[in-house]
């Protein structure tokens, strides 16, 4: 009896499935992947800042929202401008003061770009992330 009682306590424990318990399942998956494979160069003068670190450059019509480069100190780093955590929409875009960006939405989810992480309180997803691949003078932003 108490192996019967076991297996099926095993059993049910493997097929229960991961909830936020607000019955929402939150996959990270609000924006769509798009081919990213942009290359700027740093000598031009609407890149030249990112030669400085904490410097940041929005480049528009890449990736779902256009894309936020910045200078974290002789590496960079690429991410998407729109909030991940929300349904893409004009409320999602990722306004940028300084190295923090903000959605529009209503809740105002903030987002350092040093670390593509939220600010003030977890969020289920972070930034969506670009590969940077620094050539010289030149960046390769891809995925």
């Amino acid at each position: 009896m108490k192996k019967l009682i076991f297996v099926l306590s095993l059993l049910l424990f493997m097929t229960c499935k991961n909830d936020d318990g607000g019955g929402n399942i939150n996959n990270c998956n609000f924006l769509i992947t798009v081919g990213v494979n942009r290359t700027i160069s740093l000598s031009l003068p609407q890149y030249s800042q990112l030669q400085f670190t904490s410097e940041v450059v929005y480049i528009p019509n890449e990736g779902n929202g256009g894309i936020y480069v910045i200078n974290v100190g002789g590496n960079y780093r690429a991410y998407d401008a729109f909030d991940p955590n929300h349904i893409p929409d004009t409320c999602s875009f990722l306004n940028r003061e300084g190295t923090i960006v903000t959605c529009g939405c209503q809740d105002e989810n903030r987002y350092n770009l040093f670390t593509g992480f939220s600010e003030g309180g977890q969020l289920p997803c972070a930034l969506q992330e670009y590969r940077v691949t620094a050539n010289g003078m030149e960046l390769t932003i891809s995925n």
